[in-house]
């Protein structure tokens, strides 16, 4: 068979090789498809090739769309254990722990703050008790105005106990504070941990700001705390120097007035608007077992040179402590800074037996006098003592000077 010109055109498709002879001439080959041979050559289209009908491209592919319902969806936000996750729920387990000891110190602080108020009432109303009797009139010793005393020194006593209790609770709320400083930290620090999702900022959030409330409250605490020691403190200082005076009041039956030590400028630093003046051994007094007392040399005295107070002991029991209150109670209203010389003066008559004597005696009179002084609110570093031998004298006494 003679073929004049042919194009020829491959296809694979099912594995399978078939050649397509495109003739001119009128006349093609006859095949037998039955003998499957392995080359076709004909101008037919294979029966079944379908694959041919339609070419492969690799060209755009859509995706699908993706709306704003399915990422809000529950899908998106399934419960995921990261590391922040563990963070945060140990910061609310030691959050939890920290709020309990707050709570606790606050129930403390109120319930001491009762207390105190009480004994506070009780003590008042025993000094007040002591007081109006005293101004009304009473025995000296009187065993009804000894237990009202008795109480009121209790009351200061346990008040004083409620401080060393307020200093403890001071320090565990200062340990309070340190630990909640600590967890505040400890979640500004988690912030910036790696593997977190959004619901554990929010949850770092919302624990942060807890603590942040608990430190305002340890805070309040504190500061509560602080104020009541230093209150409380300086109301003890005040009344122990009254219960004092009290206490002798009480013991001689007359009435004196309040402590002396507790005066607004008693602590309060000299003026620079006057030179102070110098001080020089006394001439004519001689020293006892302490130091030289002092007078003034190159200014004028605040007293006149005649005693503050002379006291002579003329007989078994003089009553010198309301006079000595109000002279010494008058002088320290005038000069609050001043100092107090006590000189026991015994008299130099007789012989040497005698004298010694009386020496004797006015110094036991003086550290009486010394002792009342001290009840009365005075304070003992501010009182010189020294002794003196008078020819003037006629019985012991004690001569009390501001200086």
């Amino acid at each position: 068979m003679k073929i004049n010109m042919f194009h020829a055109r491959t296809i694979i498709a099912g594995g399978a090789f078939t050649a397509v002879l495109l003739a001119s001439s009128a006349g093609f080959a006859q095949v037998d498809m039955k003998k499957r041979p392995s080359l076709v050559i004909t101008n037919q289209s294979m029966a079944g090739n379908t694959a041919t009908s339609s070419p492969i491209y690799n060209g755009p592919v859509k995706t699908p769309d993706i709306t704003a319902a399915q990422v809000n969806s529950g899908a998106y936000f399934q419960p995921t254990q990261t590391i922040v996750a563990e963070k945060v729920s140990e910061l609310k387990s030691d959050l939890m722990g920290l709020q309990s000891r707050v709570n606790n110190l606050a129930s403390q602080l109120k319930a001491m703050q009762a207390r105190s108020a009480s004994m506070a009432g009780e003590y008042n109303a025993s000094v007040a008790t002591i007081n109006t009797q005293l101004q009304s009139g009473t025995t000296p010793g009187n065993p009804r105005l000894v237990q009202k005393l008795q109480t009121a020194q209790g009351n200061l006593d346990r008040m004083s106990q409620n401080v060393a209790d307020l200093n403890a609770m001071a320090v565990e709320a200062a340990n309070a504070a340190s630990m909640g400083s600590f967890l505040l930290e400890a979640c500004r620090s988690a912030y910036g941990l790696s593997g977190a999702v959004e619901e554990d900022h929010a949850a770092l959030a919302q624990v942060e700001d807890q603590v942040n409330n608990t430190i305002v409250t340890i805070d309040r605490v504190l500061n509560e705390v602080n104020d009541d020691i230093t209150r409380t403190a300086a109301y003890l200082s005040a009344e122990r120097s009254n219960i004092r005076t009290l206490s002798l009041a009480v013991t001689n039956g007359d009435y004196y007035g309040a402590s002396l030590a507790s005066r607004p400028f008693s602590s309060a630093p000299p003026s620079t608007l006057m030179q102070p003046a110098s001080y020089a051994p006394s001439a004519g007094i001689s020293a006892g077992p302490g130091p030289a007392p002092l007078t003034p040399v190159a200014a004028v005295p605040l007293s006149n040179p005649r005693p503050l107070v002379k006291i002579k002991f003329d007989q078994p029991n003089v009553e010198y402590e309301q006079a000595v209150y109000m002279a010494v109670n008058e002088a320290m209203q005038k000069y609050p800074n001043a100092r107090f010389e006590l000189i026991a003066v015994n008299p130099s008559a007789g012989n040497a037996a005698q004298v010694a004597i009386e020496s004797t005696r006015a110094r036991r009179n003086a550290e009486t006098v010394l002792r009342s002084l001290s009840q009365m609110g005075i304070d003992v570093n501010k009182i010189d003592l020294s002794t003196l031998q008078s020819a003037e004298a006629r019985t012991n006494e004690v001569h009390i000077y501001i200086r």
